[in-house]
């Protein structure tokens, strides 16, 4: 029989060598700084360049203590364990002022025993935080390993900590410290579970048969001979009634349910996400409760398939025997500061990303393991997850401490995580085998035997800790790879591939090539000017001034971003336009490589751009910033990951040689009708044709091509016109693209002026915004308000206009359409720049 003590709540803490003699209060969970911010011992980080001086003071260490009651009763147990689930990071804990354990993996979810060290009534425990920065700086100093990732601290290889808290390139160095996840006291008695793994086995019949591995570890067998135990299984279906219960007798149980007609858990876009509920019990024989496992499972089966193909061979995420195009972004930590992080903001960022029409995430492998409501809201929503384990751009000295801390903390979170539906595959790491295989000028130079570790790591040690807890699931050995052994890690036809030629290299969008599954790729832009804002004072919004490249971690990158625009846009016209456009830049660029790859749907079968998020108010290659403000490229995403959906294929950029596609991602077969317009930027249509027919389950078909060489010979006419292209089903106008034949900056825009309506139902604001003339991507938002619309940064291409809607329930507070029309801005590319 067990009980939990919760040690969570007030703590004291205080730093080491504090002259002053100074104890401050801070909740736990917390951190140090989040602690400091609370007692305003410090200005937020994030703020203009605050960064570096909050830095230093995390090369101090940091003593946190409270005193916390034990009854006669709880020392009567046969086991007592202090739980850690998430102490950050190089730690010794005191118990009563003796030393019960040394802590120094972020990663792991430590059970030490302590019973031995406890009192009845008052006890006190301390921990004691050594600084990160002072253990990496000295191992810098001491190992002959230099490569660090852009804008990473070097030495951080060494500390099994979250990478990205070294900084990246884009994030800030803040090597923070704490008890950042729930901390306890568990008291045990008698038997205790010790494990639950559930496998399903999918029978041709379609019944799905779910075999449970329980392992019992008994606490009292001296005590109690011949003590029996009992497990008892409980299934419940997706409404909440039993449909299963068994009971067996046995220390390590092997148990089989049956379930005759399941319901297929799906991915976003391809069917539902029904969820059993399952419940684990320990028993003993008066049919008293010793422990329970609780979670939710989906039925499904999911692996990789790399099965040769024409090309070489494919990399395609099969899900219930059907090879999906696997359509989303790779998520870093949410932030910087781990106490920000909570379960309404990350389900918040989930359910963005479903209405992105996403089906899957990659953890990347330079971050921490989220926590569980983050695989649970996946699983409600149909995310798959890519999980890296976490390591990440770096050269790992293999030694018997770190062997065995990389063992354990994989096993803890393989065990945590194995059950979910949403988990897809397991990965090695980010970029190492490219990195050795390519020998990256970074790479040359270090000593032989740091490419035997890797090897020895994630070849050998690592996949056989997976294979220990997980034997079903996929595992990659590194993001990008061919499968392995330094063969070509980053190959086209097979495995994955990054992709940074555009971008970092600065080549045009027309260089995404023909790949089998792009699984990091990316365009970097400014975040609104209200998140702009929210960093800077008014001097500071030069892109080019102190505070601005400080919140850029991307060496060059702001006049990358102006480069680009100067291909493609004219200058705009303040700072606020320039964020604008440079969002406008980076939708086109993920837009161009997305909706080629899917337009070769069968030679390649991914898309994971870099990256969903940010960890704290950037310049980057996030779709959705800091704030949780979605940017253009969020609301692209909206339509090019559409799995009913068109898109535009052109011979070459601006070519008036077209070809008009229809997308088809869904399971069931679709009908569609399509139109076609040539048209000139008042609305006249030039030419005009249509066509419908079906398109077959997860497929694509071109529905027609056109030659405009007739309009485009002649520059006048060429740099007013455009082609719209818009899908029907039914009635109903489902998507809609357009395609210039000059750059933007070469076209003829006219200045624009709006009508806007703003109507209400009981749910929802309608806002129909019309134009005088064609305008491209119009941007709505709110001056005093942060709402995600149904759609933006769209293309007026009638008199009708566009009507879009916002949920009413965006809103705090109620707000009234008067009010809502008052607070409401409008541009496009024509109000960019000045004239």
């Amino acid at each position: 029989m067990g009980r939990i003590q919760s040690l969570n709540g007030v703590w004291q803490w205080r730093r080491e060598g504090d002259g002053s003699g100074s104890v401050y209060e801070g909740k736990v969970p917390g951190t140090v700084i989040s602690h400091m911010l609370e007692q305003k011992l410090i200005e937020d980080p994030y703020w203009r360049c605050n960064e570096y001086g909050v830095r230093e003071l995390m090369g101090s260490n940091y003593i946190y203590e409270r005193s916390f009651q034990v009854s006669e009763e709880d020392l009567q147990s046969d086991l007592v364990e202090l739980v850690c689930d998430g102490i950050d990071t190089i730690a010794s804990i005191y118990i009563n002022g003796r030393l019960a354990a040394e802590p120094d993996d972020m990663h792991r979810t430590y059970r030490f025993p302590v019973k031995e060290y406890l009192n009845p009534g008052e006890n006190r425990i301390e921990v004691f935080f050594y600084s990160p920065l002072d253990f990496v700086r000295k191992e810098d100093a001491g190992n002959d390993i230099f490569y660090a990732s852009t804008g990473c601290i070097r030495g951080n290889a060494a500390l099994r900590k979250a990478h990205y808290m070294f900084g990246w390139d884009w994030g800030p160095q803040l090597p923070d410290m704490g008890i950042f996840r729930d901390i306890a006291l568990e008291y045990s008695s008698g038997a205790k579970l010790e494990d639950v793994r559930i496998r399903q086995d999918h029978e041709e019949s379609g019944m799905v048969k779910l075999n449970f591995e329980v392992k019992v570890k008994a606490l009292s067998d001296e005590a109690k001979p011949g003590q029996k135990w009992l497990t008892k299984v409980e299934i419940r279906n997706p409404e909440g009634v039993l449909i299963s219960e068994k009971v067996q007798d046995s220390k390590e149980v092997q148990l089989e349910e049956i379930i005759k007609n399941p319901r297929l858990w799906w991915p976003n876009g391809l069917g539902e996400q029904p969820l059993y509920k399952v419940g684990v019990f320990l028993l003993d024989e008066a049919g008293t409760t010793y422990d329970s496992y609780e979670c939710r499972i989906g039925l499904r089966t999911v692996t990789v398939s790399t099965d040769k193909n024409e090309y070489g061979n494919e990399f395609a995420i099969t899900v219930n025997g059907v090879k999906i195009f696997t359509m989303g972004a790779n998520y870093i930590p949410e932030d910087s500061i781990l106490t920000r992080v909570t379960r309404e903001r990350t389900e918040r960022l989930i359910e963005d990303c479903a209405a992105a029409n996403f089906n899957c995430l990659r953890v990347w492998g330079g971050g921490y393991y989220p926590d569980d409501y983050f695989y649970d809201k996946c699983d409600e929503e149909g995310i798959l997850i890519w999980q890296d384990l976490m390591f990440g751009c770096n050269v790992y000295a293999l030694n018997d401490h770190f062997e065995e801390n990389i063992i354990e903390e994989t096993k803890d979170n393989v065990r945590r995580l194995r059950n979910h539906p949403c988990l897809a595959l397991w990965c090695g790491n980010n970029e190492m085998e490219w990195g050795w295989g390519d020998e990256w000028a970074r790479i040359k130079g270090h000593h032989p035997r740091y490419k035997a570790d890797y090897i020895k790591i994630f070849e050998y040690i690592l996949p056989k800790a997976i294979k220990s807890c997980d034997d079903v699931t996929f595992f990659w050995p590194s993001s990008p790879s061919s499968g392995g052994a330094f063969d070509s890690p980053n190959a086209i036809n097979r495995g994955d591939q990054h992709y940074w030629e555009v971008w970092h290299s600065g080549k045009p969008f027309t260089e995404y090539g023909d790949f089998s599954f792009c699984s990091e790729y990316g365009f970097q832009s400014f975040p609104h000017i209200k998140t702009i804002e929210a960093f800077t004072l008014e001097e500071d919004r030069n892109i080019f001034s102190r505070v601005m490249e400080s919140h850029q971690k991307n060496p060059a990158a702001n006049g990358k971003i102006l480069n680009y625009i100067a291909d493609y846009f004219l200058y705009p016209k303040n700072t606020d336009s320039l964020a604008y456009i440079s969002q406008i830049l980076q939708l086109k660029a993920i837009e161009y490589g997305v909706e080629h790859w899917r337009r070769k749907r069968g030679q390649c079968m991914g898309s994971l751009y870099w990256q969903l998020n940010d960890c704290w108010p950037v310049a980057s290659w996030a779709s959705i910033d800091y704030y949780g403000r979605w940017k253009a490229l969020h609301y692209g995403a909206r339509r090019f990951y559409s799995p009913f959906t068109i898109s535009i294929g052109e011979e070459e950029e601006m070519s008036p040689h077209v070809s008009y596609y229809v997308h088809n991602d869904t399971r069931e077969q679709q009908e569609w009708r399509t139109e076609i317009l040539l048209q000139d930027h008042d609305f006249q249509v030039l030419w005009k044709d249509t066509a419908e027919g079906t398109i077959s389950p997860l497929s694509v078909l071109k529905a027609a091509e056109a030659d405009f060489s007739q309009w485009t010979d002649r520059e006048e006419i060429r740099s007013s016109i455009f082609s719209a292209f818009r899908l029907y089903r039914g009635g109903e106008l489902v998507e809609e693209r357009t395609v210039l034949f000059v750059k933007p900056k070469h076209f003829d825009y006219k200045a624009p002026s709006y009508d806007v309506e703003v109507s209400e139902t009981e749910e929802s604001f309608r806002i129909t915004v019309e134009s005088s003339c064609f305008c491209q991507y119009v941007e709505l938002y709110l001056k005093d308000y942060d709402v995600v619309f149904s759609d933006n940064f769209f293309d007026i291409t009638s008199r009708s206009g566009v009507t879009v809607c916002i949920k009413k329930n965006e809103f705090k507070n109620p707000i009234s359409a008067d009010l809502l029309w008052e607070n409401l801005v409008i541009r496009s590319v024509a109000d960019s720049y000045s004239r």
